[in-house]
């Protein structure tokens, strides 16, 4: 027989190769087609989300400077109440009784002793208001106030020898809840001014709400007196932190995506009206407290980064952000986290950040300490900015 020619088994076997080779080829398409299709359904499916492009003009790409920074404030930092605090978002400085309060994820409002060594700082378990207290700030009797991102506008006070009382005064506004009660501080004459971030996404879903595009945070105030909640302004895009001028002729509030701090007049031929403070930050602020000394420090959770703005930029991108974070995790694109100094008139004049940080919420100055706190870290940072300063820019 000749060995060139094929036998009748060898033919069969190259014809089931064939077959094999385009079966193989066969489900392999399908199998992409499937993977195309699974992944189109996800990215355009009908929800609730749906980024759209911001107004033109409304989000600027200048920024501004401070003179003096510390770029590598992690140098020489300290931890305090590590492990003990999870999620310190915003922090109060009761000066008389030395003592940190600040909210937790859990639900718990802790107090932190100020001391000159860390080691010796004792974590009290003060209250539990059985949400995630975000804002704080102290009434002049010593109760404290907290934007609670679930419970709304809450009032916290313990008389001697009685139990501590958690006190709901207001959750919504015109019938429109607040989803994401966050910043907070109090006037002189006892006015309690507030935002809520947004009335269409919780703390949960807050990446939601920065990236969709639209404005749904508010900035209200309450009287306690009347107990009534007043609309001061609408449309904000993530409303954050808050705080009173010192002569108490303004209050400022901070706007998240916009990069940018506002006043609204309390007091003058402007009252009502709404005024910049300090606009182009080189970030996202956060909370935002009077320190004294003129002197505000703001929280600054990012800088600006090229992959954030890109994001902004483009509606299809967000989206396809938003769906990764959905069904795997949030892209992270947040660095520089710090505290930046501002004057009573909105200029800047230091800056203290790191690369390595993101998410600082909040800043106050005890001392010759900044501490700082944060959404995500189990720790409240602290440094000493004697010994660290900002410098001058060359």
């Amino acid at each position: 027989m000749d060995s060139s020619s094929s036998s009748p088994l060898s033919n069969s076997l190259n014809h089931t190769n064939k077959i094999t080779q385009t079966m193989s080829y066969l489900l392999t398409t399908l199998f992409a087609i499937a993977i195309s299709v699974a992944v189109a359904a996800v990215l355009y499916r009908p929800e609730p989300f749906q980024p759209v492009q911001f107004p033109s003009g409304d989000l600027t790409h200048r920024t501004a400077n401070a003179p003096a920074v510390n770029p590598r404030m992690l140098i020489g930092w300290e931890v305090v109440a590590e492990g003990e605090v999870d999620g310190p978002e915003d922090l109060a400085y009761d000066k008389r009784r030395r003592l940190i309060y600040t909210g937790c994820e859990d639900g718990w409002i802790k107090r932190v002793t100020v001391n000159d060594s860390v080691g010796d700082s004792v974590v009290e378990n003060w209250v539990n208001t059985g949400g995630r207290p975000l804002g704080l700030a102290l009434e002049k009797n010593g109760e404290l106030i907290v934007a609670d991102a679930t419970l709304g506008l809450v009032r916290v006070t313990q008389e001697k020898g009685k139990q501590t009382k958690v006190e709901i005064l207001a959750d919504e506004h015109d019938g429109l809840k607040f989803n994401l009660t966050d910043g907070v501080d109090v006037g002189k004459d006892g006015t309690i001014y507030f935002t809520d971030a947004s009335y269409k996404y919780n703390l949960k879903d807050f990446y939601y709400d920065i990236v969709e595009g639209e404005p749904h945070g508010r900035f209200m105030s309450y009287n306690p007196a009347t107990k009534n909640v007043t609309l001061l302004a609408r449309n904000l895009y993530f409303a954050n932190g808050v705080a009173v001028a010192p002569d108490q002729k303004f209050v400022v509030y901070c706007e998240t995506v916009k990069r940018r701090c506002r006043k609204y007049y309390l007091q003058g031929s402007k009252k009502g009206r709404i005024g910049e403070f300090c606009p182009d930050l080189p970030g996202m602020p956060d909370n935002i407290h009077y320190v004294g000394k003129g002197q505000y420090f703001i929280g600054m959770s990012t800088s600006v980064t090229p992959e954030r703005g890109l994001l902004l930029k483009y509606p299809f991108l967000r989206k396809s952000a938003a769906k990764f974070a959905k069904y795997f995790r949030r892209p992270k694109v947040e660095k520089n986290g710090g505290v930046l100094v501002v004057n009573l008139e909105g200029k800047q004049t230091e800056h203290y950040y790191e690369p390595q940080l993101s998410l600082i919420s909040s800043g106050i100055k005890v001392e010759d300490y900044i501490y700082c706190g944060s959404l995500s870290y189990p720790f409240i940072l602290r440094v000493n900015v004697k010994q660290y300063p900002a410098l001058p820019l060359p």
